[in-house]
C-alpha cells in the first residue's frame, strides 16, 4: 500500500485524533484512516454512492451457494425481517 506523511499537524488536532483513536481501540494510523474515508464518502455525489453500491452487487451477484430450495431460502429472509417502524403518511 502507498504511505503519505502530514506535515504541520496542529497539535490541538493530532490530540484530537489521539484521543478519538484511544476511545475507539485504534492505531493512531488506523482512526486517521476511517476519519478520511469517512470524510471522502460524505462529500460523495449521489452518482458516486450509487457507482460504489452498484461495484458492490456486482461483486456479491452470483456468489450465493445453498443446498435448500430457493423459496425456502426466501421465506426464512421474510421470517427474519423486522416489522420496521410506524409512518405517518
Amino acid at each position: 500500500m502507498t504511505s503519505i506523511t502530514l506535515k504541520d499537524v496542529p497539535k490541538a488536532l493530532l490530540s484530537r485524533l489521539r484521543a478519538a483513536a484511544a476511545r475507539e481501540r485504534r492505531s493512531l494510523n488506523q482512526e486517521a484512516l476511517v476519519l478520511l474515508e469517512g470524510g471522502l464518502r460524505a462529500r460523495e455525489s449521489a452518482e458516486e454512492r450509487a457507482e460504489r453500491q452498484v461495484e458492490a452487487w456486482r461483486a456479491l451477484a452470483g456468489s450465493w451457494r445453498s443446498d435448500r430450495p430457493f423459496e425456502d431460502e426466501v421465506a426464512d429472509l421474510y421470517a427474519a425481517r423486522s416489522p420496521g417502524r410506524d409512518l405517518d403518511l
